[in-house]
């Protein structure tokens, strides 16, 4: 259970949820007292300079980590075309983040078809920035093939497993995916809705069903209404749980 890492897209504890978390000098020091990862969805809608990110990372310990969002300007609006100087400054901004960078997210349009030409350009171009992690949320059913699949692995994409996801590939990573990282939006509303136990008990088992190639992520996004941060704090249960029980004799774990 230790080497899967649970937390919230942004730091923000709502009133229901205060007493799952430790005190602290800031939110987000506060935050950390339950959670060791955060995702940057601020990042998505406006630039931070340096000196903010690196005032988060000197806010939390020293094993916590940030996913951050890239911006809009480039998922959305140049749609991964001649971003070059968009992503030079903000990885510019981000990597102030040191070594508490755990890596980036790419949430593509649900309108955004893929154009292999255009992705294996953009890919290029990241890698030859960043060697960071990198996990890429496609919205659109001709990003879920044989060949979209080999183009992310050729430049060591991960694919997140979202929920609600748009087909079955769509709900979870990749089994080769360098990044095991999903994205929990929120069902049946997304934002807003508050996961149920069943479901949480799923996503438990399905994230400790195989050994993955690194350290699983499983981010909730429902925060509109708050659910966030008690639906994380319950998967941490759960998956403590799961890893407390005894392997049955003569079998191993998976």
């Amino acid at each position: 259970m230790q080497a899967i890492k649970v937390g919230c897209a942004g730091w923000s504890i709502p009133r229901q949820s205060l007493a799952l978390f430790g005190e602290g000098e800031s939110m987000l020091a506060r935050y950390a007292t339950r959670f060791p990862v955060v995702e940057v969805n601020s990042s998505f809608y406006r630039p931070h300079k340096p000196a903010t990110y690196a005032k988060w990372a000197s806010s939390v310990p020293r094993d916590f980590r940030f996913s951050v969002k890239l911006p809009k300007m480039i998922s959305h609006e140049l749609a991964l075309r001649q971003c070059g100087p968009v992503l030079d400054r903000f990885l510019g901004e981000a990597e102030a983040l040191g070594g508490k960078l755990g890596g980036f997210l790419l949430q593509l349009s649900p309108s955004h078809v893929l154009d292999a030409r255009v992705a294996s350009t953009f890919f290029r171009l990241f890698r030859r920035r960043s060697d960071a992690p990198l996990v890429c949320e496609p919205r659109h059913a001709s990003w879920f093939s044989s060949a979209a699949e080999a183009l992310l692995q050729r430049y060591d994409v991960g694919r997140v497993g979202a929920d609600p996801a748009l087909v079955e590939e769509a709900g979870r990573p990749d089994a080769r995916s360098p990044w095991p990282y999903w994205r929990w939006h929120g069902s049946p509303r997304m934002y807003y809705s508050a996961y149920t136990e069943d479901s949480l008990q799923q996503l438990a088992a399905a994230v400790v069903s195989r050994k993955w190639p690194a350290r699983p992520w499983v981010i909730f996004d429902n925060t509109a209404h708050g659910h966030a941060a008690a639906n994380a704090a319950r998967l941490q249960d759960l998956l403590r749980a799961t890893s407390s029980r005894p392997t049955p004799r003569g079998r191993a774990r998976a």
